[in-house]
């Protein structure tokens, strides 16, 4: 699981940069597939993500507003990145226990998040679990 983790993380930093400076998909993948911190990645999990979040972002972030307490662009990057990422697992990888994706959202927000912005991310993610995996909660609660 710890290579998820990594690939968790770089996803989040490379959506990050996306945001920042508009590069490609492909170019974003490229660098960060390059850097150190690759090692030990689950890179077809990162790959994943990354490009699932770039080409259907407009649809996510539509998929994450009902959740939210303002528009999607009013928050800080790096939590729009982390609730991205969360959201694609949510909704496309059912192999990935929900609490183990609120559980990563959150920590990625305390590591790399504003102050106290791990709690917005738990609230939202929560808030979207309970109707994107409800068989999945009224089974495991």
């Amino acid at each position: 699981m710890r290579a998820r983790s990594v690939a968790r993380k770089l996803a989040m930093q490379a959506l990050y940069q996306w945001q920042l400076t508009a590069q490609s998909a492909a170019e974003i993948q490229r660098q960060f597939r390059e850097t150190e911190d690759s090692a030990g990645a689950d890179l077809e999990y990162f790959d994943e993500a990354l490009a699932t979040c770039i080409d259907e972002h407009e649809r996510i972030a539509a998929a994450i507003a009902p959740y939210l307490d303002r528009p999607l662009a009013q928050l800080d990057p790096v939590e729009k990145a982390i609730l991205m990422v969360g959201m694609f697992e949510l909704e496309r990888r059912l192999d990935v226990p929900y609490r183990v994706v609120i559980n990563e959202a959150v920590d990625l927000c305390k590591r790399f998040g504003a102050t106290d912005a791990h709690k917005y991310v738990n609230a939202v993610l929560d808030r979207a679990a309970r109707e994107l995996r409800q068989a999945e909660r009224s089974g495991g609660d």
